[in-house]
């Protein structure tokens, strides 16, 4: 029997061990990814394809590059637990400046749905998912995915929130305030720190069509900023790696449309 594999006592076939998972088809050594994983979450914010290549001394960008995004994918635990309690939910848009468009008009940008748990006066947990549009359809949609029925769910004065079932809707309209000021503080200082992110580790270089593999990596940290164990994270990582479905590198390149709900 071939080393690194698992052999059928019944009919003797022969399968690897990272079959079934995200490291599935790899050829690279568990030890390399394991070495990412600790890379990306030794690291207080992460690390670019470029940064990762040169210190795990590979001879491909695109090998990279693929790792991270398939790490990124692992970052969200299927059937993870919805917020609760008290939920701000929002919108914000990633791209360049568009000229002649106000308010919540957008061409190019990509739109990102956000809801941030309430955690007394601090920020609990977060959800962030790019969505196709601001229709009632897909913002409740994002809203049912992200946040437990029952729960206080806040958002602004925005009409597309109206008629939300199944929660206590709490409609507050934003006038000409501070920003310290805004009916939605929390949810408006992750979209800061999303963005102060985005423009510092990774260069602003993040197209729409992978933006969420960000966000999943975003969600991850935030979710975990107080850990006193990179360990911990490393462990956590790893163990969600190995329950992903593979992930051919076609479907990490163009990865799919983002359907109702905001949900792939």
């Amino acid at each position: 029997m071939r080393r690194a594999r698992w052999l059928c006592g019944h009919c003797r076939y022969e399968v690897s061990v990272t079959a079934g998972t995200i490291l599935q088809d790899s050829h690279l050594s568990l030890t390399i990814w394991f070495r990412a994983m600790w890379q990306l979450t030794s690291q207080k914010n992460g690390i670019s394809a470029l940064g990762l290549q040169r210190v795990l001394g590979l001879g491909s960008y695109k090998t990279a590059w693929a790792m991270l995004h398939k790490l990124r994918r692992a970052m969200v635990r299927p059937g993870r637990d919805r917020l609760s309690g008290t939920v701000e939910v929002d919108e914000a848009y990633w791209g360049a400046e568009e000229s002649g468009l106000i308010g919540r008009l957008a061409v190019n940008k990509a739109i990102i749905a956000v809801a941030v748990e309430e955690d007394g006066r601090r920020i609990g947990r977060v959800r962030l998912q790019t969505i196709p549009n601001l229709t009632q359809a897909i913002l409740h949609g994002f809203i049912a995915a992200s946040v437990e029925p029952g729960s206080k769910v806040r958002t602004d004065g925005f009409k597309s929130y109206l008629g939300l079932n199944g929660y206590t809707h709490q409609r507050q309209v934003q006038t000409e305030q501070p920003e310290e000021e805004h009916v939605l503080p929390r949810v408006h200082r992750v979209i800061g720190l999303l963005k102060r992110w985005l423009m510092g580790t990774h260069q602003g270089a993040v197209s729409a069509e992978h933006l969420d593999d960000y966000l999943n990596e975003f969600t991850f940290r935030f979710n975990r900023r107080t850990s006193a164990s990179r360990g911990k994270l490393f462990y956590r990582l790893a163990q969600q790696a190995v329950q992903m479905e593979p992930v051919p590198f076609a479907k990490l390149v163009k990865p799919q449309p983002v359907g109702p709900g905001g949900v792939k």
